[in-house]
């Protein structure tokens, strides 16, 4: 039996999301995926993993709202933010009818997630500065329920102008949600839009624990958003989406000292991050280096084929973004520890 025959069509031709996980490698030094180099402590308080979970735990909603800056009843934590850019689908978007739009180029997930659940995508990719479209973003309205807008964007690291972020709201009144993705705006804090909730109706945040609070493998994401996104959300979320361990030490992180640590973090990361582009900037076969207003550095070589595959074969994985609209001789370097940037900078100076 064919069990490919059995599989929705549209699967079929699914290409999967590429995570750094995913496409491997073998080393040291892994710079490829956005994450904190270095692990927390954290012990589990609790033990009563015999029931079963909050389906949305009080605590770390009401610590997420306060850290945000919102009220718990515009709060819904789900299993990473990945989760929540899909059921913002589920709940939003008739499957063959509705249309989601993403400008790439920007965060995989939005297109694989929109693919996975049978519902049509629209790109307008973002200008030569990696500013919005707006021009092309309002031909292309028709049908479309959901904007999705990276802002710091993943990979390219800039910020979204916030007046174009108004106009784009404006753009989309009465008509499509406006999703701002905000993974890692806490490496770029002044520059978030969750006061702009009591004005917008249709606006949403999406937030994560991945980055700046360096718990990637926890998977614990927020999307901020109004009561009648968030009542909507919870009809399609699952069950129990947050594990009781994931629930304990995301309440330790969302402590006061956890922020704080959090905040160190931050700091001592951007001083990584502009030490290692000032190193970057003065190599021959560096063409230029971004400015970045996250926890990588979005960096054009001059040969970043040959770039990636030697620093692959010495056990340093970075992740090359050739393949993605406007992105041809680009890779992307995570900010690693002292010492991973120095083995970069040393693997960069041999070839």
């Amino acid at each position: 039996m064919d069990i490919n025959q059995l599989v929705r069509k549209n699967v079929q031709k699914l290409t999967p999301y590429q995570s750094a996980r995913r496409i491997g490698g073998n080393g040291d030094v892994w710079l490829n995926a956005n994450e904190y180099p270095v692990a927390p402590n954290f012990q589990l308080t609790e033990q009563n993993l015999n029931r079963y979970p909050e389906a949305q735990p009080e605590q770390v909603i009401n610590r997420y709202a306060q850290y945000a800056g919102v009220t718990p009843e515009q709060v819904i934590v789900s299993r990473g933010a990945d989760e929540a850019i899909e059921l913002l689908m589920r709940a939003f978007c008739e499957p063959e009818t509705d249309t989601v739009l993403y400008c790439p180029p920007t965060y995989g997930m939005y297109q694989v997630s929109a693919e996975t659940l049978g519902i049509k995508t629209k790109t307008v990719p973002t200008k030569s500065n990696w500013q919005l479209d707006l021009d092309g973003i309002k031909q292309n309205l028709d049908n479309v329920k959901l904007i999705y807008v990276c802002s710091p964007n993943n990979p390219t690291g800039n910020m979204i102008d916030q007046d174009d972020i108004k106009t784009l709201l404006k753009l989309a009144e009465n008509r499509a949600l406006v999703i701002i993705d905000e993974a890692y705006i806490e490496f770029s804090p002044n520059s978030t839009v969750v006061s702009w909730l009591a004005n917008y109706p249709h606006l949403v945040i999406l937030r994560t624990l991945s980055k700046a609070f360096a718990l990637a493998g926890l998977r614990c994401g927020f999307t901020l958003a109004n009561k009648p996104v968030i009542d909507a959300l919870q009809k399609v979320i699952a069950p129990y989406p947050l594990a009781t361990p994931v629930a304990d030490i995301a309440t330790q992180a969302l402590s006061k000292d956890g922020i704080n640590t959090m905040k160190l973090h931050v700091i001592n990361l951007n001083n990584q991050k502009e030490k290692l582009a000032n190193q970057l900037s003065a190599l021959e076969i560096v063409e230029e280096v971004y400015p970045s207003e996250a926890n990588y550095l979005c960096v054009k070589f001059q040969s970043n084929k040959e770039v990636f595959s030697k620093l692959w074969n010495e056990g340093i994985i970075l992740r090359d973004q050739s393949k993605s609209i406007g992105q041809d001789g680009f890779i992307r370097i995570s900010i690693g520890t002292q010492a991973e940037c120095e083995a970069v900078i040393t693997a960069l100076k041999a070839i």
